[in-house]
């Protein structure tokens, strides 16, 4: 049991994944009305006998569907225009972590401080321990505190990368010659792990991402350790 739990997705750990997951059930509750109603349409014409020969047109049964799915779309397009203004918005943000995607690892800038930059590889599969999960933990974590507004400006130095934390709702193409930037907030400790998803060659699935949220007094006495 405990193995089968821990193929699923994580849970949210950001208001943006947590407004994600609302507009996914809300959406497919609207998909499940729509098939159930086609669904019944199809039983009942299979099933009845009634013939009418001389039904050349149904203007109000036209119209009917006409306006209704145009309603049904103003319903599917509201939520998901707010997120999207969501997910783009940066105001002022408390601090700033650059990410590099290399070929096949990727790089971390904390420029808001000196000298706060490290790479972050994938623990090769004869150095795990009991603790560590397969194909997903680096030996560089990327700590960040926690009820913090964080903008990732991410780019790559050689090919197309994608850092990607399904948690936190990030999903953000890493570019070679450009910055791209998105933020989150994360509103719980713990791990919190990702791969790249772009296609960027043989060891595409080898480049995983851990994110180590902890309290702003932790992040502090981190960020000096790793200044010294």
């Amino acid at each position: 049991m405990a193995t089968w739990a821990n193929m699923n997705l994580q849970d949210s750990a950001s208001p943006i994944m947590e407004q994600l997951i609302y507009f996914h059930d809300h959406a497919l509750m609207i998909i499940l009305m729509i098939l159930s109603v086609v669904a019944y349409m199809m039983l009942t014409l299979i099933t009845n006998k009634y013939v009418n020969r001389f039904l050349l047109e149904g203007q109000l049964i036209e119209t009917a569907w006409t306006i209704a799915p145009a309603i049904i779309l103003i319903f599917i397009a509201t939520p998901s225009l707010r997120l999207l203004y969501l997910m783009d918005e940066i105001h002022n943000p408390s601090m700033t972590l650059k990410t590099i995607g290399h070929q096949w690892y990727w790089s971390y800038e904390y420029s808001d401080f000196i000298k706060v930059e490290f790479d972050s590889y994938m623990i090769p599969q004869e150095e795990l321990t009991s603790s560590n999960f397969r194909l997903l933990d680096t030996d560089n974590h990327v700590t960040l505190p926690m009820n913090t507004f964080i903008r990732i400006i991410v780019t790559a130095a050689d090919v197309l990368h994608s850092w990607t934390v399904p948690s936190l709702g990030i999903k953000a193409d890493a570019t070679p010659g450009r910055l791209n930037q998105c933020s989150f907030m994360i509103n719980r400790p713990g791990l919190f792990f990702g791969q790249c998803s772009e296609i960027c060659g043989a060891n595409h699935s080898f480049m995983p991402i851990v994110i180590e949220s902890v309290s702003t007094n932790k992040f502090i006495d981190w960020i000096m350790k790793m200044s010294e």
